[in-house]
């Protein structure tokens, strides 16, 4: 699902309080309800993302994730949670979700979220984002990196039923196993989710001891991650089946892990390109020379030609960081800075001196030139 920002189609602050959101869902789902826009795809769009946001903003787990994670923190299962609508009976009837919703949603009537909760069937476990950081050599050369991962997963014991045997689940009487209540208020269908079960459709009558009825214990695990080489902060890999079991025995979701990769001291990187400074003598400019300097893999040398003037860059092809995708290398760009010496010997101030004295008349023509460019302005 693409990463919308939920405060924004509610249009309230992120630091807003639970009954701003509401109010503000409230005032969006009078605005663009199918009933009073027939027809207007436009509005049973803005409808959706009003419900969605509203689903996730109003639940402080989700809120509190997708706060810290944005829309990945969330997972990829449904996003839109039909206990959540119960308190909007004056807009939908009774409290719940009705007919227009089945049929925009997909829920109730054999959608994703009617399948996974009634009857008490298995849902997918939740995504997790971890974020790790590393350091500018991991990231060069690739790296495998060990990780611990707070987690739910599956209780061992009772494998994920929550009951201590069979015997301890029974069929919800209310729902009568559907996980839904349904009625009929005015021209609306009414389906709610059911109160005494949850939507689950069953009912635990003797809790396992471990997970105490909730199919999940919470645990870390330990996990190994591979990290090629030329990461880039901000890139993401996916490590599938690794996120948190799914409620009743559900498949795990997947686990996101997030680089960051830290500055180093010397080398400075564009995507796969490096750059770095390396000084040289006023001589070697002047003279030319042959420099050593240091990349990813051991050194290079570089031909500095007579007349380089500072700050003159030098490309080394194939230097550079590897790029993920497999095509190649970026390069290396070196930079010669001139070095002024700060506290000059004895023998190189002289040195210096005598430079001075068989450089005055060049200089002098130099700054002439440079003066009638400007003459104009003189009058």
């Amino acid at each position: 699902m693409a990463s919308r920002d939920y405060y924004d189609i509610l249009g309230v602050a992120r630091d807003a309080s639970p009954e701003e959101i509401k109010k503000a869902y409230r005032k969006k789902a009078l605005q663009y309800h199918p009933d009073k826009n027939p027809g207007d795809k436009a509005a049973e769009e803005s409808f959706k993302l009003a419900a969605e946001a509203y689903s996730v903003l109003s639940d402080s787990e989700k809120r509190s994730r997708y706060d810290r994670f944005g829309s990945e923190g969330l997972g990829s299962g449904p996003r839109v949670d039909p206990s959540v609508f119960t308190d909007f009976g004056d807009i939908f009837g009774g409290g719940g979700f009705g007919d227009i919703f089945n049929e925009l949603f997909g829920m109730g009537g054999g959608g994703r979220v009617g399948r996974s909760r009634s009857r008490g069937r298995a849902e997918r476990g939740s995504d997790l984002l971890l974020k790790l950081e590393i350091t500018f050599a991991e990231a060069a050369r690739g790296i495998e990196k060990t990780i611990k991962v707070p987690r739910l997963e599956t209780c061992a014991r009772c494998g994920g039923r929550g009951a201590e045997s069979e015997k301890g689940i029974q069929t919800c009487r209310t729902c009568g196993g559907s996980g839904q209540v349904r009625y009929q208020q005015g021209f609306f269908s009414v389906s709610r989710t059911c109160g005494t079960c949850g939507g689950r459709g069953r009912v635990i009558t003797q809790p396992c001891p471990v997970c105490r009825g909730q199919g999940r214990v919470q645990t870390e695990k330990q996990l190994t991650v591979r990290i090629p080489a030329g990461v880039d902060s901000g890139t993401q890999l996916r490590l599938s089946g690794e996120g948190e079991a799914g409620p009743g025995g559900g498949p795990n979701g997947d686990l996101y892990v997030e680089l960051h990769v830290a500055e180093h001291p010397f080398f400075k990187r564009h995507d796969a390109d490096i750059e770095c400074e390396w000084p040289v003598s006023y001589a070697q400019a002047a003279l030319g020379a042959t420099i050593r300097v240091p990349t990813l893999n051991g050194s290079e040398t570089i031909k500095v030609p007579a007349g380089t003037q500072s700050h003159t860059t030098f490309r080394l092809r194939g230097k550079g960081l590897a790029r993920p995708n497999g095509y190649g290398r970026g390069d290396q760009y070196v930079r010669v800075v001139v070095r002024t010496p700060q506290s000059p010997s004895r023998k190189t101030r002289e040195a210096l001196e005598r430079l001075g004295e068989a450089e005055k008349d060049e200089l002098r023509a130099v700054e002439e030139s440079l003066f009638q460019q400007v003459k104009d302005l003189h009058p």
